[in-house]
């Protein structure tokens, strides 16, 4: 009987300990999964909604196009025969399995920041996802960048393989918003300026041009970046797609859409605080004077006042104040006062429809002008729009208006 009851406890014990390890391994799976949401991996690795991550998206760069990779498990076309050492050599040194190296487009020196446990519960999920047989020729560049060795000497001069280190003077929620911003949620990818060689140039997160579209300034600048929301109001806009200032558009869409919308509170409120403080810039990247608006009789403002109130006030009110939750404040709004207007100049050319998200499902919409205002009409309404109410900003040209005009027609 002794022996009966002791085969039962060690049967009970074995049971406990195997449940314990099962919850334990979807635990570490559904953190991966989350991972996976945070580093807006679909972005990128889904073209087809029915085949998620199983590569295909174009990604179009100044050198050429190449095509992000199928990172499903599959054996012959994904990563199927990967161990978690080459997955790790990805995402953190750029050395694909083989030891061939990647591009840049694939934003490793951010990844770079990565912790082990989370680059191995990433992996963890990504083991989970169903194998898609997809075949992806990744590499679409011309001669000579179409030589994966040069990378070697990209490396050299552009990329800082460096683990992320949390600042002992700063408190969890910020460092938790550095780890994120810095590294999987790879932020300074699309706004910071390049150099000639497609590596982070000067004037972090001082906005750069992606796809016709200007990833803003988010530093706390307030006259050409973040610094006029409140911590609240950035949330809002990474959660719903939009606030007072601006709704998400462009390839900002696509990130907020797969991505920023299902982050956890805590990470948003992080993220909002560590980008507000300015902590990961030099100070004098946020500090600068704004400068002076164009007189009201300059003769382009004038123009382009007659045609706001024409075309535009109906929405955006007189005085620029919008209507909350439909039509953007457009009085005192840093993302205006950009030196580059591209986004402003495309929307007014071509229209658009905001995100539409889980919270806020109808999106509002933006109609396009760009079938019956001139180029110079164009470009002298948003020169009056970016020297009103509060903003300050360089004027518009009608060459301006004339060369996003032909990429759009190109596209």
């Amino acid at each position: 009987m002794k022996t009966l009851i002791g085969f039962t406890l060690l049967s009970l014990a074995g049971t406990a300990l195997t449940a314990q390890a099962a919850s334990t391994e979807y635990q570490d799976i559904e953190h991966g999964r989350y991972l996976s949401v945070l580093g807006d991996c679909a972005a990128c690795h889904t073209a087809n909604e029915e085949q998620p991550l199983a590569g295909g998206v174009s990604l179009e760069t100044p050198f050429g196009t190449l095509v992000a990779p199928n990172i499903t498990p599959d054996a012959e076309t994904g990563l199927g025969n990967w161990t978690f050492e080459d997955f790790k050599g990805t995402m953190t040194e750029g050395i694909g399995k083989g030891g061939y190296h990647l591009y840049p487009a694939m934003p490793y020196p951010a990844y770079t920041l990565m912790r082990d446990e989370d680059l191995r519960d990433l992996w963890a999920y990504l083991r989970t996802v169903s194998p898609v047989n997809h075949d992806v020729e990744a590499n679409q560049l011309p001669f000579p960048f179409n030589i994966r060795l040069a990378m070697m000497g990209w490396n050299w001069l552009n990329f800082d393989d460096r683990d992320f280190q949390p600042d002992p003077d700063r408190p969890d929620d910020i460092n938790r918003g550095a780890y994120l911003v810095e590294g999987l949620d790879h932020c300074g990818t699309c706004h910071t300026p390049r150099n000639f060689m497609g590596g982070d140039g000067d004037g972090k997160f001082t906005g750069a041009i992606v796809d016709d579209w200007l990833a803003p300034n988010i530093t706390p600048d307030p006259h050409k970046g973040i610094g006029g929301w409140s911590e609240d109001e950035l949330v809002e806009y990474l959660k719903t797609g939009g606030n007072r200032f601006d709704f998400a558009s462009g390839p900002m869409a696509d990130e907020v859409r797969h991505s920023s919308q299902y982050w956890t509170d805590d990470d948003l409120h992080a993220v909002a605080r560590y980008l507000l403080t300015g902590a990961g810039i030099d100070e004098t990247a946020s500090s600068a004077d704004a400068p002076e608006p164009l007189a009201q009789s300059n003769a382009q403002v004038q123009a382009g006042s007659k045609i706001y109130f024409d075309r535009c006030a109906g929405c955006h009110k007189t005085d620029g104040s919008g209507e909350n939750g439909m039509f953007p404040q457009l009085a005192e709004n840093p993302l205006i006062n950009n030196d580059n207007a591209s986004s402003l100049i495309r929307v007014v050319l071509a229209g658009s429809r905001a995100v539409d998200t889980d919270a806020k499902p109808t999106a509002p919409a933006m109609p396009a002008f760009g079938w019956d205002l001139s180029d110079d009409q164009i470009a002298n309404v948003v020169t009056f729009v970016r020297n009103s109410w509060g903003n300050a900003a360089p004027t518009v040209s009608a060459g301006d208006v004339a060369e996003m005009r032909k990429a759009l027609q190109g596209e």
